[in-house]
């Protein structure tokens, strides 16, 4: 009879064991889980800058380009050219250092390009230039894809920064060093329409 007893203690505390080993095992799971999650993640958001970054890349190839093609037409517009060409070294210059960097850069280009196409309203001689629509055509395109790629970039980020601020997947972020992402937002100065003058 004491042997039933050593036995049935034994076989307590092995039960006892086994299930705090399942449960050892189930939370090293979802932590493994959760930390692979944020990683997928953290990829689809880098993967989104790539994108943007390709555009941008594209768009600054492009634009000394258009300069050059039109400044024989415009030869009174010597600051417009000025702003774009201090617009795309300063674009230039932040080049690969993340949304939160390029933001306000790609802004101020993109509202000087846009006051370019405006001033060109006032010279028809080069809208009917053919290497001028040209550019301007593939300029035009690589800004729809500049912002599609925004769009899905910021898309991911705030798909990743929702899933590293809740519980219980904010403990695993912290612990791991998963930092929040920047969107890519446009400055308060491109929410105002561009101004034109004749």
């Amino acid at each position: 009879m004491p042997q039933l007893g050593i036995l049935a203690e034994l076989s307590g505390s092995m039960i006892g064991l086994i299930v705090a080993g399942v449960v050892l095992l189930l939370f090293i799971f979802w932590v493994a889980g959760a930390y692979n999650g944020l990683v997928a993640m953290r990829n689809r958001v880098k993967n989104g800058w790539a994108q943007i970054d390709v555009q941008l890349k594209r768009r600054h190839d492009l634009i000394p380009n258009l300069v050059e093609t039109v400044k024989g037409y415009m030869k009174h517009e010597k600051e417009l050219f000025e702003n774009i060409t201090k617009a795309r070294s300063g674009a230039m210059a932040v080049a690969g250092q993340g949304a939160g960097a390029q933001s306000a850069p790609e802004g101020m280009l993109t509202s000087a390009l846009g006051q370019l196409r405006i001033v060109m309203e006032n010279y028809p001689d080069v809208k009917a230039n053919s290497n001028v629509t040209d550019l301007m055509e593939e300029l035009t395109s690589t800004e729809n894809k500049i912002a599609f790629a925004r769009q899905h970039y910021n898309d991911e980020v705030m798909q990743y920064n929702t899933a590293r601020e809740m519980f219980p997947r904010n403990i695993v972020a912290n612990n791991f060093g998963f930092k929040e992402e920047s969107f890519f937002e446009i400055q308060e100065a491109d929410r105002e329409a561009p101004k034109v003058s004749f």
